[in-house]
C-alpha cells in the first residue's frame, strides 16, 4: 500500500483530519466532533492500524479521551468515565492539554497532561486513564500557579527506550522529572530564568511553554519558556540558553525534526504582551548546530501576519523527507518541504488551530 501522510488537526470548534499522498492535494475531513475544544492529539502508529487519539472539551458535558482506528469514520468515547481524578483529589479535570504513546516496549501505554497540572496513565491504549498520584501529591503543587492560558501540564515526554523515566512540563510550575516510572517526581530547572518573580532562578516555579527532543538523543532537551529558549545536553538537570540569534525569545511552540537531533524549530512572537510575529512577517526559525545559529525560514511564508502559533500547533512528520506543519490562531495551516525549506498553505479558513499531529500510515 502506498504509504500517505495523516494529519490530526485540533481547534476551538472541533476535529479535522487531513490526509495527502505524495502529490496529490491535500483532503480534509471533518469536523469530527463539532463545537468541541481539541486541545491535544495523537497520532499512534505502534499498532497494526494508526489510531487517532483526542482530548475535547464539551462546554457541557467537560473533557473525554475519544479513539478512533479508522481515521475517524467513527469514534469510541470512554467506557469507565472520563478523565477524571479520583473522589479524594478534591479537584476536576477542565482539559486534556497532551495525549502521548508511551515507549514503543510499552504498547498500549498512552499518557495524558491535564488542566489543573496533573499526568494520567492508562494501560488500554487510551481508553481509560489512572492519575500518576505521586505527582499530583508532589509538596510543591500548592505553589503552581496558573499562566495565561491556565494551569496545565502540556509536555510529557516518555524515555524511548527507558519507561521508568518520564519528563513533564507545565505552566507555571517547569520541568519536572521521574526516574522510577512515576514513584518520585524532582525538580529540573536549573538555570532558567523567571523574569515574573524576585527569585529570578527558582528551584521551580517557571513558566515553561513547551519541551522537545529526539529518540535518538534522549538526554539532549529543546525548551521554549515565556521568556527564552534552552538546551540541556544533560536529561534537564541543567540549562542553558540558545536565544542568540532569533530576533526575541518569547514564543510558544519547539520541535526537533525527527532525523536530524541538532535540528530545532521555533517560531518567535515579539512579546508576552504583544503575540504575533515581528512586524507581522511570518517566519520559522531553524537551528541546525542544537542552537548555536539560527536561520529564518521565509519562503512561501506571508508578511501582514497578525496572529499566533500555539505550544502544540507545530509538528513534523516522519517520512523519509521530513515535512514541517504549523497551524495559526487564524486558522490557516502551512507545511514546511524538506524540512521547512519551502512552505505552502495547505488548509484556511478552519476555527483556531490548537493541536496538531503528523504521521506517515
Amino acid at each position: 500500500m502506498t504509504k500517505s501522510v495523516l494529519l490530526a488537526v485540533g481547534t476551538r470548534k472541533g476535529l479535522w483530519i487531513g490526509r495527502s499522498h505524495g502529490a496529490e492535494p491535500w483532503e480534509f475531513t471533518g469536523p469530527h466532533h463539532p463545537m468541541t475544544g481539541v486541545y491535544s492529539v495523537a497520532i499512534d502508529t505502534r499498532g497494526s492500524a494508526p489510531r487517532v487519539m483526542a482530548g475535547v472539551v464539551n462546554e457541557h458535558f467537560g473533557p473525554i479521551v475519544v479513539t478512533s482506528d479508522d481515521l475517524g469514520a467513527t469514534w469510541r468515547e470512554p467506557d469507565l468515565g472520563r478523565v477524571g481524578f479520583p473522589a479524594d483529589a478534591g479537584a476536576s479535570v477542565e482539559r486534556v492539554w497532551q495525549l502521548v504513546p508511551g515507549a514503543s516496549s510499552e504498547p498500549d501505554v498512552v499518557y495524558a497532561g491535564v488542566e489543573p497540572s496533573a499526568l494520567f496513565r492508562s494501560a488500554d491504549g487510551g481508553r481509560s486513564f489512572e492519575l500518576v498520584r505521586a505527582l499530583w501529591d508532589h509538596p510543591h503543587r500548592p505553589h503552581w500557579g496558573a499562566g495565561f492560558g491556565g494551569q496545565a501540564i502540556h509536555t510529557v515526554l516518555p524515555h524511548p527506550t527507558d519507561p521508568r523515566r518520564i519528563v513533564v512540563a507545565m505552566s507555571t510550575g517547569g520541568v519536572y522529572v521521574t526516574e522510577d516510572g512515576g514513584a518520585s517526581w524532582h525538580p529540573s530547572n536549573t538555570g532558567i530564568h523567571v523574569t515574573f518573580q524576585p527569585d529570578e532562578y527558582p528551584e521551580y516555579g517557571q513558566c515553561v511553554h513547551k519541551v522537545a527532543r529526539h529518540p535518538e538523543r534522549p538526554d539532549r532537551l529543546f525548551l521554549q519558556n515565556h521568556h527564552g529558549v534552552y538546551r540541556s545536553d544533560d536529561a534537564g538537570a541543567t540549562w542553558q540558553s540558545i536565544a542568540e540569534g532569533l530576533p526575541a525569545d518569547f514564543g510558544f511552540t519547539i520541535v526537533v525534526h525527527p532525523r536530524r537531533p541538532d535540528t530545532v524549530y521555533v517560531v518567535p512572537l515579539t512579546a508576552d504582551a504583544m503575540r504575533f510575529p515581528i512586524d507581522g512577517r511570518c517566519r520559522v526559525y531553524r537551528s541546525d548546530d542544537a542552537g548555536e545559529t539560527w536561520t529564518a525560514l521565509s519562503d512561501g511564508l506571508p508578511d501582514g501576519f497578525w496572529t499566533a502559533v500555539l505550544r502544540d500547533a507545530m509538528c513534523a512528520d516522519d517520512a523519509d523527507v521530513t515535512s514541517l506543519y504549523f497551524g495559526s490562531r487564524s486558522g490557516e495551516i502551512y507545511r514546511g518541504h524538506h524540512g521547512g525549506d519551502h512552505w505552502e498553505r495547505i488548509a484556511q479558513h478552519l476555527p483556531d488551530v490548537l493541536s496538531l499531529r503528523a504521521a506517515v500510515v
